[in-house]
């Protein structure tokens, strides 16, 4: 019997040694998140972190209900949700972890390569219809979009679209990566993503925030500069009964190798 009750001991000692970890969220955080765990376990053996996507709303909904240790989100946390997690007895921890230059895309066969912001409006809310009015072909616009639950859904919406509505026949994309692979595809479509998505089968647009004086195309330069308009934080949500747990995860993101890879990986980074 006191045999057993060691060996059940050390058994418990040994499952304590293990850190595990769920991480939920944005799904332009992903690749990073997912580099970032992959190189942490490596270095910590005992770690075993999971990362999965499904958007900001989904991944804060998830650390509402305890069923994610870290909510990954590409737009700050709601006054309504910080009054769920306040009324589940507990607070959450905002550490922005890097920054990101929203791409608009279109298709490499589109000769636009500019637009400004009142033009991004006028196509994401319905009023621009056709290429033509933005000296394009006489091609219909096809416009590609992310979910409401989406981070870059309600960051696009505030910055670039004024917190105008989305037109009605935008097509909703339930992952970044579905949007990039539709553009790809349609040679009128337009969308918008993450840089880090942004690959050679699209084109990003220059874009002017002061009615056509400058045209800036995103790049990692451009946004550690700020020329370029549309330049967005990212976010971990942890609420504090996990601070102990994900702590050195996080520390690590922020550290100089962390920061490394949020370069690499195509991110901005904190500094």
């Amino acid at each position: 019997m006191k045999r057993i009750i060691i060996t059940l001991v050390s058994v418990l000692a040994l499952l304590n040694t293990v850190s595990a970890q769920k991480i939920k969220g944005s799904d332009t955080v992903l690749p990073l998140a997912q580099k970032e765990a992959e190189v942490f376990m490596k270095k910590n053996k005992a770690a075993r972190i999971t990362v999965t996507g499904g958007g900001s709303g989904v991944g804060i909904s998830s650390l509402i209900d305890n069923t994610t240790d870290i909510a990954m989100s590409s737009r700050k946390m709601k006054l309504s949700e910080k009054m769920k997690v306040n009324e589940g007895g507990s607070t959450s921890t905002e550490v922005t972890i890097a920054f990101d230059a929203l791409a608009v895309i279109v298709n490499p066969a589109n000769k636009v390569s500019q637009l400004t912001r009142e033009q991004l409006e006028g196509i994401f809310t319905g009023k621009i219809k056709n290429w033509n009015q933005v000296g394009g072909d006489n091609m219909s616009i096809v416009v590609y979009g992310r979910e409401s639950s989406s981070g870059t859904y309600d960051f696009f919406k505030e910055h670039v679209l004024n917190n105008k509505n989305y037109a009605s026949n935008v097509l909703s994309m339930p992952a970044t990566g579905a949007i990039v692979q539709s553009v790809s595809q349609t040679k009128g479509a337009i969308g918008y993503v993450g840089l880090a998505y942004v690959e050679n089968n699209v084109k990003a647009l220059g874009v002017s925030f002061n009615k056509g004086k400058t045209f800036v195309t995103p790049s990692v330069a451009s946004a550690k500069d700020k020329t370029y308009p549309i330049v967005r934080p990212l976010f971990f949500y942890y609420l504090a009964a996990s601070s102990k747990m994900v702590k050195p995860f996080v520390d690590f993101i922020l550290s100089a190798e962390g920061q490394a890879i949020v370069s690499k990986e195509g991110f901005i980074t904190i500094k």
